[in-house]
């Protein structure tokens, strides 16, 4: 007896969005991978605004090509996908060229002939995915986590600010401190972890 596969978050918003008709699925993929495809464009060298034009271009390319989409994780993951027209479109602003193919031509699982080989761009691409991800737990922290432990692990851990001034700005011991950064730490890494699988 074969069990039937549970479609995962993002798989369950790609079929949403499929439809063509549903502003608020939309609305949640901008939420959700708007920073994700703004910090990878700004590692291209583009000012804010010119992100928010690579944004919109990704959103319009998908609303062309998701009417088809059928996601299959064996043919390729949907993080590879969204990476292959994310830097389509960001090599044709950056090097004002046509590419050989239109985005409508681009067919999800097929993303793999479009990536490029440069490693500095793929070390772009992964910093970006990282820090999505690491923003969307410290998000999730809000509800775990009191105030004075999460900006705590954000002046220490974040920003590098040293562990007796952290302790002395916020009126905690160097061992709270520590404490809540060595907590958040943990849990950290488990909601990426429980993310990234959910990604695909």
């Amino acid at each position: 007896m074969h069990s039937v596969r549970t479609p995962s978050t993002h798989e369950s918003l790609l079929i949403r969005l499929s439809d063509g008709e549903d502003g608020d699925a939309w609305q949640e993929f901008t939420a959700r991978y708007g920073g994700l495809i703004r910090g990878y464009a700004s590692r291209w060298g583009l000012q804010p605004a010119d992100c928010d034009d690579v944004l919109q271009e990704v959103l319009l390319a998908l609303s062309r090509a998701l009417p088809e989409f059928r996601y299959d994780p064996e043919r390729g993951k949907w993080r590879s996908y969204l990476k292959a027209i994310t830097t389509r479109l960001l090599s044709r602003k950056t090097h004002q060229r046509s590419a050989a193919l239109g985005l409508e031509d681009i067919a999800p699982g097929d993303a793999s002939a479009l990536v490029t080989d440069s490693s500095e761009v793929e070390t772009w691409w992964e910093t970006a995915w990282r820090e999505y991800h690491v923003r969307r737990a410290l998000t999730r922290l809000a509800r775990e986590f009191n105030e004075r432990d999460r900006i705590a692990f954000t002046l220490h851990a974040l920003e590098g600010r040293s562990v007796k001034d952290t302790a002395n700005t916020l009126g905690m011991s160097i061992d709270q401190v520590y404490q809540a950064k060595s907590r958040i730490l943990r849990r950290v890494s488990q909601l990426v972890h429980e993310q990234v699988a959910d990604e695909g």
